[in-house]
């Protein structure tokens, strides 16, 4: 019974963690992306299909991670039907503007180094329109907390559940999301290793224009791919955990509390870890992170209880040496 307390106390306390550094993150990079494209008057179209893939990762956090964060934490009944439509409707979408924009992201890096055009608004577009009406289902079967021994149960949320017509309904929607995410998944991967070929190619053919002490790590492109071929497999190795493990808990005649708690935790895995991928792969973030640098190493010249030990001195000391200035010595 302790152990089941311990289990169960450390699953709230990971989820609550992870729920609330996702958040931060995505909203963080979400803002930083709209700060870029609103100073410049071409923004990039990476910057773009960027902050839509922050936005879409917000969107599945707020919508079903807090939710079920709080449920983890023992809130019952803290939804009505129409709240239970909306926030769930919107986490079906934002789930597959997630499979949409880590697909585009693969496939624009795909069509720049070949030189082909790129419509990345319109793609965008589309993709809003067909996941509203992929899970338009969401609007008509979910419903607030239900009796667990109904028959035409089919997810409990314990916050939301869902209810259908009929088997043949079951069967069709799943088909089709199914469906989606299969060919969604197939082509991020398709394009990621269309990439890695013509990248392969490429650097055979211009090896010799560099310089032979020049990595070629070095290369623009070659960062890009391996952004974008990082996110796309990160991605894919999540969706084939994701659809292994939840073929085990269907066919689980008693669900073990254990495997349910891992599933959820590791369901909001891509939408926490794919923020701090792209912010390591930015190089801006590293001009950002100078200037917070810059800005902390001003304010403690300014406190004097930054020196008021030696690792605060020695703190302020390796701050102003990476801002490029020298550190003053403090009064006695």
């Amino acid at each position: 019974y302790r152990a089941m307390d311990g289990t169960e106390l450390s699953f709230r306390i990971a989820i609550l963690l992870q729920i609330s550094l996702g958040v931060s993150v995505n909203i963080f990079l979400l803002l930083f992306y709209i700060r870029v494209i609103s100073a410049t008057h071409n923004p990039s179209s990476s910057d773009l299909i960027l902050a839509h893939l922050a936005f879409a990762n917000a969107i599945i956090l707020f919508t079903s991670g807090i939710p079920e964060a709080m449920s983890a934490w023992g809130w019952r009944n803290f939804l009505d039907v129409i709240g239970c439509k909306i926030l769930l409707y919107f986490y079906r979408v934002a789930r597959g503007l997630a499979i949409c924009t880590t697909c585009l992201l693969s496939i624009f890096q795909a069509v720049t180094i070949t030189k082909l055009p790129k419509c990345i608004l319109p793609f965008c577009l589309l993709s809003w329109i067909s996941n509203m009406l992929v899970d338009v289902n969401v609007l008509i079967y979910m419903t607030g907390p239900q009796n667990g021994s109904s028959i035409w149960l089919i997810l409990d949320l314990k916050y939301c559940s869902t209810i259908s017509a009929s088997p043949a309904a079951t069967l069709a929607v799943a088909a089709v999301i199914s469906f989606r995410d299969l060919f969604f998944v197939g082509l991020m991967s398709a394009a990621s290793g269309y990439m890695v070929f013509v990248l392969y190619r490429h650097h055979r053919q211009v090896r010799h224009l560099h310089r032979p002490g020049r990595s070629p790590r070095e290369m623009p492109e070659v960062r890009a791919a391996k952004r974008i071929i990082a996110l796309v497999t990160f991605y894919v190795l999540l969706y084939g955990r994701q659809a292994i493990m939840l073929s085990i808990l269907v066919n689980m005649r008693e669900k073990s509390p254990l495997l349910v708690n891992s599933h959820m935790v590791l369901t909001f895995s891509f939408s926490v870890i794919s923020p701090f991928l792209i912010i390591y792969s930015d190089r801006r973030m590293r001009t950002l992170n100078l200037t917070v640098m810059q800005m902390v190493s001003v304010l403690c010249q300014r406190k004097a209880f930054c020196y008021s030990n030696p690792i605060h001195t020695e703190t302020v000391r390796k701050l102003l040496f990476y801002s490029g200035k020298k550190a003053p010595v403090p009064e006695m």
